[in-house]
């Protein structure tokens, strides 16, 4: 098994980051894993629901992007996230990767 370090960033659709940040994670940084998730509904600390309703498709749904690499790496990579993403919106723990 490997050490490695798993991040979460929490973000909504409506601020325009998600490119930016797949970008910079595959062609800059070349981390080793990253997956998006669109939530039908969250709310983080404002209190403001979002949303999907069967009626409309809403724009401004809950994103997260999931990454892992090193240790070292991830270091490297939440000091440039920090300038990109507002505070309390990244999330990091140590995980071992199953490898064979």
């Amino acid at each position: 098994m490997k050490k490695i370090t798993m991040v979460r960033v929490y973000l909504t659709e409506s601020e325009g980051k998600l490119n930016k940040l797949l970008n910079y994670l595959h062609d800059d940084s070349q981390v080793r894993g990253v997956t998006v998730l669109r939530g039908i509904s969250g709310f983080g600390q404002s209190g403001k629901i979002h949303a999907a309703h069967l009626v409309d498709l809403s724009l401004d749904l809950p994103v997260i992007i999931e990454f892992f690499d090193t240790h070292e790496k991830v270091t490297q990579i939440l000091s440039h996230l920090k300038t990109l993403v507002e505070p309390n919106h990244i999330v990091h723990w140590q995980a071992s990767l199953i490898d064979n």
